[in-house]
Parts: C-alpha cells; sequence; structure tokens
C-alpha cells in the first residue's frame, strides 16, 4: 500500500490522478444536485421519481455506448495528454449550460419547458467528455507506470475516484443548488489546469484511419476484443456489475424518500456510503493479491455482495418510517434504531464491489499490448454501457409493473450468482 501511495509524488502518475478526480467530483456533484434537487422539489410521486432518475442515468450512460470506439480509437493514435487537454477545455462551457439550467431549476422559471432540458443536454455532454475521457484514465497508466505498479495505480485511481464521488455527492445533499451551480464552473477550471500538467503520452501504435462511422466502428471494436476469451469473461463480469450498480443508483432517491421517508441529506449519504464502500474495497484487494492482477476474489466478493443486498433488503422491509408529511432530517436518521445495519449493509454491498470490479480493470489494461489498452477499455464500456442502459429500462419496467423499489433489491440481488460464475470462470481460464 506505502509502495502504492508513494505515487502520489510522481509526476507520471499525479496530475492524471488529480485531473480524473476532479471530473469524477464534478460529474457527481452536477448529476446529484440536480437529481436530488427534482425528486425531492419538482416531482411528488415515487413513479415519477424513479423515471427521472432512470432517464438521467440513461441520458449520461449512452454516449459511452455511441462513442466509446471512437474514444478508444483516438487515445490509441494520438497523445492521450493533448485528448485530455481538450477534453477537460470543454468541460468548462458544458458546466456554464450545466450551472445556467441550476439557476434556472432554482429560481422556478420554466422548469419544465427550458430548465430540465438543459439540465440533461448538459448531462448527456458530460458524459461524452467522460467517454473520451475514460479510455484515456486506465490506458495511459500502463505506459507511464511500471508493471509492478499498474495494480496499484489503477487500485489508486478507482479509490480516488469514489472518493471524488463521495465528496461530490455529500456536497450535492447539503449545499444549495445556487452554491452548485458555481462550484461545477469552479471544479472545471481547475481540472484543466490539472490536466495541461500531464505528461506526454504518444501514441505507441503506427498510425492507422479512424474509422468515424459509430455504429460499424463499434461493432467491430466490440468484436475485435470479445473473441478474446479471458477479455469476454472479464467484459461481462464488469457489465453485470455495472448492472447492478445502475440500478441501486436509480432507485436510492426515492427509496430514501419514500420507503425510509427521509430527506435529501440522507439520500446523498446513501450514495456516499457507497463510494466509501468502493474505496475500501478497491485498497483492500490490492493488499490482499499483493500487486498481482488476478480474479482470485471475485466470484466471493460478489456473493458477499449478494448477500449484503439480501440484508439490506431485509432492514428496509422492517424499517419504521416517518410520521404522514415528515422526512426523517439527517440527525433524526442517524438516531433512528435501523440506521446503523442500514449503513452497515450497504457498507458492505459496495466494499465486495471494490473488491470485485478493481482488479478486472487492472485485467483489461495489462492483458494486452500497451498500445492496445485504450481500445480495450473502450470495447468494455461500450458492452457496460449497454448493461447499464438495460439497468435502466429494467428498472423502469419494474416500476410501471408496479414492483416497489424495496422488492427490486431482491432481483439486484438475484443477479449476482450470474456474476460471480463469470468472475470464476474468468479466473479458472487465467490461473
Amino acid at each position: 500500500m506505502q509502495a502504492s501511495l508513494r505515487l502520489l509524488n510522481k509526476r507520471r502518475f499525479l496530475p492524471i490522478f488529480i485531473t480524473q478526480l476532479l471530473g469524477a467530483f464534478n460529474d457527481n456533484l452536477f448529476k446529484n444536485a440536480m437529481v436530488l434537487f427534482v425528486v425531492y422539489s419538482v416531482y411528488n410521486d415515487e413513479r415519477s421519481e424513479t423515471w427521472f432518475s432512470a432517464i438521467a442515468t440513461g441520458v449520461f450512460i449512452l454516449p459511452f455506448f455511441l462513442l466509446s470506439a471512437l474514444s478508444g480509437q483516438l487515445a490509441d493514435q494520438r497523445d492521450k495528454a493533448k485528448i485530455i487537454r481538450i477534453v477537460k477545455a470543454a468541460e468548462i462551457g458544458i458546466m456554464i449550460v450545466g450551472a445556467i439550467g441550476l439557476s434556472l431549476i432554482w429560481t422556478g422559471f420554466a422548469v419544465h419547458s427550458l430548465a430540465i432540458p438543459l439540465l440533461l443536454a448538459a448531462l448527456f455532454a458530460m458524459g461524452i467528455h467522460s467517454t473520451f475521457f475514460g479510455p484515456i484514465k486506465y490506458a495511459i497508466l500502463p505506459q507511464h507506470l511500471h508493471d509492478d505498479e499498474v495494480l496499484g495505480g489503477t487500485g489508486l485511481v478507482e479509490a480516488g475516484t469514489y472518493i471524488a464521488i463521495l465528496a461530490g455527492t455529500i456536497l450535492a445533499g447539503i449545499i444549495p443548488i445556487e452554491a452548485a451551480a458555481i462550484g461545477v464552473i469552479v471544479t472545471a477550471c481547475i481540472g484543466y489546469f490539472a490536466g495541461r500538467s500531464v505528461p506526454p503520452a504518444p501514441s505507441l501504435m503506427v498510425p492507422q484511419p479512424i474509422d468515424f462511422h459509430i455504429i460499424r466502428s463499434s461493432i467491430t471494436l466490440v468484436r475485435g476484443t470479445m473473441h478474446v476469451r479471458r477479455l469476454f469473461l472479464a467484459i461481462m463480469s464488469i457489465s453485470f456489475f455495472w448492472t447492478i450498480g445502475a440500478v441501486l443508483f436509480i432507485q436510492f432517491p426515492p427509496l430514501v424518500k419514500n420507503v425510509l421517508t427521509a430527506d435529501k441529506a440522507v439520500a446523498s449519504l446513501f450514495l456516499a456510503i457507497f463510494s466509501i464502500g468502493i474505496a475500501i474495497g478497491s485498497i483492500a484487494i490490492n493488499r490482499l493479491l499483493g500487486g498481482h492482477v488476478s480474479a482470485k476474489y471475485a466470484p466471493a466478493s460478489v456473493i458477499g455482495m449478494a448477500a449484503c443486498l439480501i440484508a439490506f433488503h431485509l432492514v428496509c422491509r422492517f424499517w419504521v418510517a416517518a410520521p404522514d408529511g415528515h422526512l426523517l432530517s439527517f440527525h433524526d436518521f442517524l438516531n433512528h434504531p435501523m440506521a446503523i445495519p442500514l449503513s452497515a449493509c450497504l457498507l458492505g454491498v459496495a466494499t465486495f464491489g471494490g473488491m470485485f470490479v478493481v482488479p478486472l480493470y487492472a485485467f483489461l489494461t495489462t492483458t494486452v499490448e500497451k498500445c492496445e489498452a485504450a481500445r480495450t477499455v473502450a470495447a468494455n464500456n461500450i458492452v457496460n454501457s449497454g448493461a447499464m442502459v438495460v439497468g435502466s429500462l429494467i428498472a423502469i419496467g419494474l416500476s410501471i409493473a408496479g414492483m416497489s423499489v424495496i422488492d427490486q433489491l431482491l432481483l439486484v440481488a438475484a443477479m449476482c450468482p450470474p456474476c460471480a460464475w463469470l468472475a470464476w470462470r474468468l479466473h479458472c481460464a487465467c490461473d
């Protein structure tokens, strides 16, 4: 662990770490400030709240599905540091549009006709920003780090990402929405200057024509990656995990408001606990594996995740709600007799999730040649985003069918055993 932390003193790692940390922070500050405000201040029924949460998730994920092939080609055939500078400059303009949307919805001006469309447009643009930054975030590590540093660097990136998600999520739930509008612009500006310090990472392959046909290039990329059995198993395992994660993130705000009868600060706390757990799991698995990239603990981790989800469901089932018309404050929630077991179950879900997914991301970038790492991550993003869109549609469909958010937790738990089977197959194929 100390060896991994020493990477934070290296210019070949620190700027990219800070840049991705600020990007993750801004994504979540903006998205959660928007979703929590709409869920708690615009809509007043569980179905509409679930729909909006699912639509927001889908809008953010869609660019990953459409543009990951293009982003992977660019990252492998162009200097990754130059792409980072372009992407981070674009983030400033995107966040200006998002801040206008947040300001409009705060004042109550043209909420449905202008404010919400502006917010969703900015969220879609941030999805594009993350689509082009995502492959670089992982693919640049094998290029700048030594082979025995890649797992530790990946773990730090994951831990940093979820700490940033934690900070952005907490702030989104406690600061006024007008402060969030200012914060997203300031963060984008700082992220741009951090990105300018990333050392050059030129292409390691002979330049080839870039296919700008997004459908054809996506099919070609996925087909060219998924025929490798180990990559297929790793990508499918990660995709199952993020389908589970998508459904959970969609359900958190309406579950907290309508089942636990708590305010938006508690909804923010839920997302924060999830982020803390992922960060803990990211660091813990690095220590267990001792820097060796392996799926050894992945099957057990996802089964542990399922057990915690079932326990979380049971605690929610027996939760004593607040009187009609009242929402528990942050302080009232913490004093609830079932708050600690509920939080512990959620923390367990996320910790096991982090232990499961981090080695698989490291596996993607170390199994292939360094010049192919970005395209491998991009292929993974295409399949992952498709799975997450399916998860969003499942959440919407189950809400339309009348299934409560509590019962949907059991469906999420039922998705864990197939994920464990895939991870076990991957472990057998690699060891």
